[in-house]
Order: structure tokens, then C-alpha cells, then sequence
């Protein structure tokens, strides 16, 4: 069931934002090998950019992105290691509630362990300091 099964969430968010990505006419390119930082590269205006894809989920009106990986070490217990932009250049998020993909920016992930995206008004009506995920 995917929905407990954190591979199957990553293979299904990088197939909806490859898939996005080609409807847009952009170039997709995959990487020989696996567990690299990136999972993918997009050609976007004639330039070649590192794509990180993650499976994020909605709850109140925000997507929350968890900006790191993790493994096992059997000396270390778990290890976790942000995004940074010397490693990748864009995150691309697929949401499975909004059925949407989202592309951001090293900007809003560079050093963070993770970002929310707000799709819907706050309920305090705050404006400042929001990520909109319609930007």
C-alpha cells in the first residue's frame, strides 16, 4: 500500500513530475545510477538543472516538504542530511492531495530541513512570510 511505503510515494512523485516536466516540453534526463542527491535533471531554457523530487502530502491548507534524507548506520543509528544548493539546484514536490507538482527554488530550501507551501488563506490572515505554492 503506498501510502506506508516511502519508496513507492518517491517513484510515484518523480514519475508525476517527469511527466509534468515533458508536458511543459521541457527536457528530462535521468541519472545512470542510483542514490545520488538528485533524481532527475531538467532542461529549462537551454540550461541543465539538478532536480531533487519529493512526495508531500496537504493537511489545513499547507504542504509540508521534508527537505532531507535519511539511512540507517549501524555505528551512526539514523543519519540525516539537508538539501543544499551546492548540491542541487531545484526541489520539485509532488503533491498526492492537489494531484499538482510544485518547482523550488535553493532560495526557500538551501540549509532548511523543511518547508511548507500554503495553498490555502491562513486563518489569522497573515500575508508576510508565506510560501504560496501558486508561486
Amino acid at each position: 500500500m503506498m501510502e506506508h511505503d516511502p519508496n513507492r510515494k518517491g517513484n510515484a512523485a518523480e514519475l508525476a513530475i517527469a511527466a509534468e516536466a515533458g508536458k511543459l516540453g521541457l527536457e528530462v534526463l535521468y541519472p545512470l545510477t542510483e542514490h545520488g542527491r538528485a533524481d532527475l535533471v531538467l532542461g529549462i531554457a537551454g540550461k541543465l538543472y539538478r532536480v531533487q523530487c519529493k512526495w508531500a502530502n496537504c493537511k489545513d491548507g499547507v504542504i509540508r516538504v521534508r527537505l532531507y534524507s535519511s539511512y540507517h548506520s549501524p555505528t551512526r543509528g539514523y543519519v540525516n542530511s539537508k538539501y543544499g544548493a551546492a548540491e542541487i539546484d531545484l526541489i520539485a514536490v509532488y503533491c498526492g492531495d492537489t494531484a499538482r507538482c510544485y518547482l523550488v527554488p535553493a532560495e526557500l530550501f538551501d540549509g532548511r530541513a523543511a518547508l511548507y507551501l500554503r495553498v490555502a488563506p491562513t486563518k489569522n490572515k497573515q500575508r508576510a512570510a508565506l510560501n504560496w505554492a501558486s508561486d
